[in-house]
């Protein structure tokens, strides 16, 4: 027994691959039977009938359900979550960059330390408590509106919720207040991976462009902005694919009106139309897919 062991052994040293590949079929076992099967059944019913007098559904296969896809108020909801991902992830990587850029750049020790966990520590909060906790700070009477009266920014604030389409009288019903809740619950995941971008990038390529007489913002703009572009766009991943699903932020936060993916939940738990909801399911893997091949053009897979 020990010498079949010894030899098993020694195949697997002298053929790497084959170990590799036997330290992975196990998780693609799990993964292609699990993940893969369970989503491909589930799109598959997309393709059922639901009958809206009977609140059946039966096997008989149509297009109806991609089809009512393209009808004006589920077409609104698609541009609307779309708009909001793309509104966040824009937002996101304009407030990480900042942070990113001080921590890869100018601190070291306990201090990158701190910073590490000052960034992650949100990340270890329950997900619903801090949607809640947002509802609370934005509410009427909340710490947002008391900052924003010792600002004395009480008009600009009534101008932009009044504006029409944003909706509500405060910022807990506003499309604003749900935008901010958004940005704030995914910046962690824009920080990390802009912050391990700048920290790749050699202090001689900066000392090169001081040299050649670049001043620090043309340095900025031609040399650090571009080689960061990768890890924006790694981050740009995590707050587009988590905005464009998330379903209980639209819910809590924000004036009535369906994302795609309270869409799913709604048709799926309330009204028991799980064709439409394995239909509204293929929109975001396919927002999701273009996503990924316009970002990987960046070099977004480079900087994960």
């Amino acid at each position: 027994m020990s010498q079949a062991l010894r030899s098993f052994s020694n195949l697997l040293y002298r053929r790497p691959n084959l170990y590799l590949t036997l330290l992975l079929i196990p998780p693609l076992i799990w993964f292609g039977a699990i993940y893969l099967g369970s989503l491909l059944s589930l799109l598959w019913q997309g393709f059922y009938t639901f009958d809206d007098f009977t609140m059946a559904v039966t096997p008989t296969l149509t297009l109806a359900n991609f089809a009512a896809l393209f009808n004006p108020s589920n077409f609104d909801i698609i541009l609307r979550t779309l708009g909001m991902a793309v509104a966040v992830s824009i937002a996101s990587a304009a407030l990480a960059f900042p942070i990113a850029y001080y921590m890869a750049r100018y601190t070291t020790g306990k201090t990158k330390a701190f910073f590490y966990i000052a960034v992650m520590m949100p990340m270890w909060a329950s997900y619903i408590v801090k949607a809640y906790a947002w509802t609370l700070l934005l509410a009427k009477g909340g710490v947002a509106q008391w900052f924003v009266q010792q600002l004395h920014m009480e008009p600009l604030l009534q101008f932009i919720l009044g504006i029409p389409g944003v909706g509500g009288s405060t910022l807990s019903t506003s499309h604003l207040g749900r935008f901010l809740v958004f940005v704030y619950i995914w910046l962690p995941f824009m920080i990390l991976p802009i912050q391990a971008s700048l920290e790749r990038l050699p202090p001689s390529l900066l000392q090169a462009s001081a040299d050649l007489g670049a001043k620090p913002r043309q340095t900025f703009m031609q040399v650090i902005l571009p080689l960061s572009v990768p890890g924006i766009a790694a981050g740009s991943i995590f707050t587009f694919s988590l905005t464009l699903g998330d379903f209980i932020v639209p819910q809590l936060v924000g004036p009535p009106g369906y994302f795609i993916g309270s869409m799913v939940y709604a048709q799926q738990g309330a009204i028991g139309n799980m064709p439409m909801a394995a239909a509204f399911t293929l929109v975001p893997i396919v927002l999701i897919a273009i996503y990924l091949s316009m970002v990987k053009r960046l070099g977004a897979f480079d900087a994960l």
